[in-house]
């Protein structure tokens, strides 16, 4: 008979009650019922930028406490983890301070505004070899998943080329006002979406070698203000295996909501994915017999990474909060197992140093070694 390892609860913390905030802290009261994870989290305090907001998503999401000082959240012996949520300029100094006291890490991505913050960020987590991982949810699409897993099984052959984009058109209407959105490159496309997709590139071809970048500001001027970051970007690289690739952001990219999208080619087959489609993946296979070949439409279910947990059903679905607690589940796991779950935030620091290389190439137009950058 097997016997179940005692379940024990963790005190959370979420810093940032937002959009992300309200993500990761139903991620968390759910985890242990999807997962059955052996750490259990209890939501045990919520930092929000005012005391009435604190104490408002306190109420909403179910925490035991609240606060508006990110130093009281760190610092409370009840909180054993903590999930920065908050905008990229104050994730150093959050970081730094929980892992000074030995305290288990989830950081929204990107780590940090720039990629000092992230080399920084790094170093402290692994000072004291404290749990740490960086929120890349979509990757974690049962979907997703599984094209990581045809691809290493050598389904489509060796890679020749990648084409990945994360697109948008949040900001398509050049009529729409300035905000905290269109200032500092932090809060640029380079900075909020290309992450996302050249997070996708590294786990699904590997590591990057050299590439050259073109950013642009396609609205230099909304009303409230001037914009002081970019509208999209493109970046064509070559990885370390020799695969070609080719990537493009953009928050202007009209009709498209949730663009983040890749086509992988092989020598003997192909993948295409949508994560506006998030449920599906094709697969082309040269292997095929003539009559029938072409791409296939697979619908996730059962068989696929991560999707029984949320239904035994095929084809009925995984959604968006449902990438927040298979993110949980592995930041959980990380803390128990003492072992690394990727993306760690040195995985991170590989995002930041193209996103860098990228925007120093696109100043000198031309072509750099990410190494380099």
């Amino acid at each position: 008979m097997v016997v179940a390892e005692p379940r024990t609860e963790i005190g959370i913390g979420v810093l940032g009650g937002g959009y992300m905030g309200k993500a990761h802290s139903v991620a968390m009261a759910s985890v242990g019922a999807v997962f059955d994870t052996v750490l259990r989290p209890r939501l045990e305090m919520i930092c929000a930028s005012s005391p009435a907001s604190a104490e408002r998503y306190r109420a909403a999401y179910g925490f035991a406490r609240a606060t508006h000082d990110w130093r009281a959240l760190v610092e409370d012996p009840r909180v054993d983890a903590i999930v920065i949520a908050t905008p990229q300029s104050t994730h150093r100094a959050i970081a730094e301070a929980a892992f000074a006291l030995g305290k288990a890490v989830l950081c929204e991505k990107p780590m940090g505004a720039d990629f000092a913050d992230a080399t920084a960020m790094v170093a402290a987590a692994e000072k004291n070899g404290t749990a740490n991982m960086v929120a890349y949810n979509y990757i974690r699409t049962p979907a997703s998943q599984y094209a990581r897993k045809l691809i290493a099984d050598g389904v489509i052959g060796d890679v020749t080329w990648f084409r990945g984009e994360h697109t948008e058109d949040f900001l398509a209407d050049p009529n729409a006002p300035a905000t905290w959105r269109t200032t500092g490159m932090a809060n640029g496309t380079m900075g909020d979406l290309a992450p996302h997709m050249i997070n996708a590139a590294l786990a699904l071809i590997g590591p990057i070698d050299s590439l050259i970048a073109e950013v642009e500001t396609v609205h230099k001027t909304r009303p409230g203000g001037e914009v002081s970051n970019d509208d999209h970007a493109q970046i064509m690289c070559r990885f370390v295996g020799g695969t070609m690739g080719h990537m493009f952001f953009s928050r202007i990219a009209t009709g498209r909501k949730m663009g983040y999208t890749y086509e992988i080619t092989g020598t003997k087959g192909a993948i295409k994915f949508d994560q506006e489609d998030q449920n599906a993946i094709w697969l082309y296979k040269m292997d095929d017999a003539e009559a029938e070949r072409g791409f296939r439409k697979i619908l996730t279910g059962p068989a696929h990474p991560d999707y029984e947990p949320f239904c035994q059903g095929p084809g009925h679905g995984t959604g968006y909060q449902d990438q927040i607690i298979i993110e949980a589940r592995d930041f959980l796991h990380a803390i128990h197992s003492g072992q690394p779950v990727w993306p760690t935030f040195r995985d991170g620091l590989d995002v930041a140093r193209i996103v860098h290389t990228a925007l120093q190439s696109a100043q000198t137009r031309s072509w750099l070694d990410v190494s380099k950058g």
